[in-house]
């Protein structure tokens, strides 16, 4: 796509010669913060491993002496599901979320008055490791240009150039208008509590950027996300012996029902990549219901007993339901799933089961809204492109465009190496997003002095 400028954003030329200059002169600035961040473990406790690793009151640990350095008001708190109890059907809450030991930390900067409010918004939480990683995950080696580190991409790398395009600002002597929010929220890989803890106490500003890696894309869309797992049931018995039909007490291949299942789904995506209500122009695929998890047998000398297939479907903003979330899309993949099922005698018989352990929402601006342009006008000065393209993946963002603020996603990155053994972060990439923070908050928020 196209960069997207605009030519009334204030940029003050010798302002962003002086952001470039000094981010040129001093590139350790924000790789030693980045590398105090991928230190910090902080693992959501959701994804299983060594207990020591999900600490993520560590992240803000780590946060709080830069923020505390910058003269921030500093907001910590922690907070339990039973206190976002009357948020339960609508995006961001989880009855079952265990938060003990995994505060929200925010630093205000207060600007001198007159300008526009922005919020910096990250998630604390990684996550898992699995094997395989060439370096130590929490040792932020650096290597070819490269920082390695889990959540170096996602989304430590993002929050270290926002918080480091901050303390260079202040190193610069410039007074910013409009008060800046720095916020480190939990348990955003697993459904956003955190974000909703912050939007639940009252937090407001009149634009948000999440630091999520985008390639230093500008994204005034997310999708939303649903994880929905099926169970069919099978029969076991003596697999190399002839069995009788099920109905006469024969066994009952789940493997065989599950290849089948798999059959209909490809179906569906194929229905799907042509429907315009999965598609978006700042998408360049159409959303899919993709086979994640496996799970069948139990004995390699026996039928299997039962398959289990885990889904993870994308939605778009036009498709949510009353509450915000991903019902209808829910419905049409139930629709398709038992439509299958009824094919088969057994099933009918049987049964099968649907559950829906995710439902991860989505949001979108328009493409054309001042914090899009601005943003954009911003990055293009900084030396990068300025492209506008949709997240495809779940962020916070929804939470925040709920509440009435206008929210975009943006950060350094390849978001396709998150989640990856080996994450790793270009220090080009960190700079250059240290630069764009930079300019983008003192266009939005405004320059007093």
């Amino acid at each position: 796509m196209e960069p997207l400028k605009s030519p009334t954003v204030p940029l003050d030329a010798e302002l962003v010669e002086r952001v470039l200059a000094a981010v040129d002169a001093d590139p350790e600035a924000p790789l030693s913060l980045l590398a105090d961040l991928v230190r910090a473990r902080s693992v959501n406790p959701w994804f299983g491993g060594d207990p020591d690793d999900q600490r993520e009151a560590r992240m803000q640990d780590a946060l709080t002496p830069r923020l505390q350095a910058l003269g921030a008001e500093l907001d910590r708190w922690e907070f339990d599901a039973a206190d976002l109890a009357r948020y339960d059907g609508y995006p961001g809450y989880h009855a079952d979320r265990d938060l003990t030991g995994r505060p929200n930390l925010v630093g205000r900067l207060r600007g001198a008055g007159g300008g526009r409010s922005l919020l910096l918004l990250g998630h604390a939480d990684t996550v898992g490791l699995g094997p395989g990683w060439s370096v130590d995950p929490f040792a932020a080696v650096r290597r070819d240009g490269l920082l390695y580190g889990r959540g170096a991409v996602d989304m430590k790398g993002g929050m270290a150039a926002a918080l480091a395009a901050l303390e260079l600002l202040d190193q610069l002597g410039v007074t910013l208008a409009g008060d800046v929010l720095f916020a480190s929220v939990v348990d955003e890989e697993t459904g956003g509590m955190g974000a909703l803890s912050l939007v639940d106490r009252g937090y407001r500003a009149d634009g948000a950027i999440i630091p999520e890696p985008t390639g230093l894309e500008i994204a005034p869309l997310c999708r939303g996300v649903l994880w929905c797992t099926i169970r069919i049931p099978g029969r076991a018995g003596h697999i190399e012996i002839p069995q009788p039909a099920w109905d006469h007490g024969g066994a009952v291949d789940a493997i065989a029902l599950g290849r089948d299942l798999l059959t209909a789904i490809d179906e569906l995506n194929a229905r799907w990549r042509t429907d315009p209500r999965k598609r978006h122009p700042l998408q360049p695929v159409a959303c899919q219901a993709i086979p994640s998890v496996i799970r069948a047998g139990a004995l390699p000398s026996a039928w299997a007993d039962g398959f289990e297939l885990t889904l993870d479907v994308q939605y778009l903003p036009a498709e949510r339901d009353d509450h915000q979330l991903g019902g209808n899309v829910k419905d049409q993949i139930e629709a398709a799933i038992r439509e299958w099922a009824r094919r088969h005698a057994w099933l009918r018989a049987e049964g099968i089961t649907i559950d829906w352990p995710v439902d991860a929402d989505c949001a979108e601006i328009p493409a054309d809204h001042p914090l899009v342009t601005t943003t954009a006008a911003c990055v293009a000065a900084s030396g990068s492109p300025g492209v506008v393209r949709g997240s495809p993946f779940h962020t916070d963002m929804g939470l925040l465009v709920n509440a009435g603020i206008p929210t975009v996603n943006f950060g350094p990155g390849d978001p396709a190496i998150a989640h990856q053994v080996d994450e790793a972060l270009p220090e080009a990439a960190l700079a250059a997003a240290t630069r764009a923070y930079a300019l983008t908050i003192a266009a939005w928020c405004g320059v007093a002095s």
